[in-house]
């Protein structure tokens, strides 16, 4: 397939160009800034803007599928993942490109409870600005038309992980799950490949 991939430059955006390289599928990589990437090999890097919704439909022609995995530290975040939503929605549906899979974020998953992780006794909530804008920025894909699916961990990212080929969809967040990058990556191709969670999140965590 033509894949093309927001946020390529970041951690999950990268070890999902390597696991979609590793299966035989073409990759465009968007980022802000290529001549910051250039160790991006065997892929069209190109320059793009996740929350304009002209440049999304410009970096998504002739795509097949598409993958977010941006984010913009730099803007509050319930402007950047709304924006984000917003421009992902209308860019691919112009491009012609009807198929996305976000990268998530825990703290807005289910947990044990049944309430969100953010809203558990005891969960870490000094960056919930953070979780409230991955939640808003959700929202806008469940108001949209398009075939999605948000994949999130089920707890956080082990940074410094291995490949090792396996993962499971869990039924609920566990503050103290990992998984690495490359693993999680694989859930994602797995999605785009074999999809299973047609406008639905769904939770990734390590077998």
């Amino acid at each position: 397939m033509q894949i093309v991939v927001f946020g390529a430059g970041g951690r999950a955006g990268r070890q999902a160009v390597a696991e979609a390289q590793r299966r035989g599928h073409q990759v465009t990589a968007v980022v802000r800034d290529p001549a910051r990437h250039r160790d991006l090999v065997d892929v069209r890097v190109t320059a793009g803007d996740v929350t304009d919704p002209l440049s999304v439909e410009r970096s998504a022609a002739g795509q097949d599928v598409a993958i977010s995995a941006s984010v913009d530290l730099s803007l509050p975040p319930h402007d950047f993942f709304t924006a984000s939503s917003r421009a992902l929605t209308s860019g691919l549906t112009k491009a012609g490109v009807r198929r996305l899979v976000v990268v998530g974020l825990a703290a807005i998953m289910p947990g044990a409870s049944g309430a969100a992780l953010m809203d558990e006794p005891g969960y870490p909530n000094e960056y919930r600005p953070f979780y409230l804008g991955h939640a808003a920025g959700l929202a806008e894909l469940r108001a949209a038309e398009l075939d999605w699916a948000y994949l999130a961990p089920a707890g956080d990212f082990d940074h410094d992980g291995p490949r090792t080929g396996h993962y499971v969809l869990a039924e609920h967040g566990d503050p103290g799950s990992r998984i690495s990058y490359p693993d999680f990556a694989i859930a994602l191709l797995d999605e785009i490949e074999t999809p299973r969670h047609r406008r639905a999140a769904a939770i990734v965590r390590q077998r």
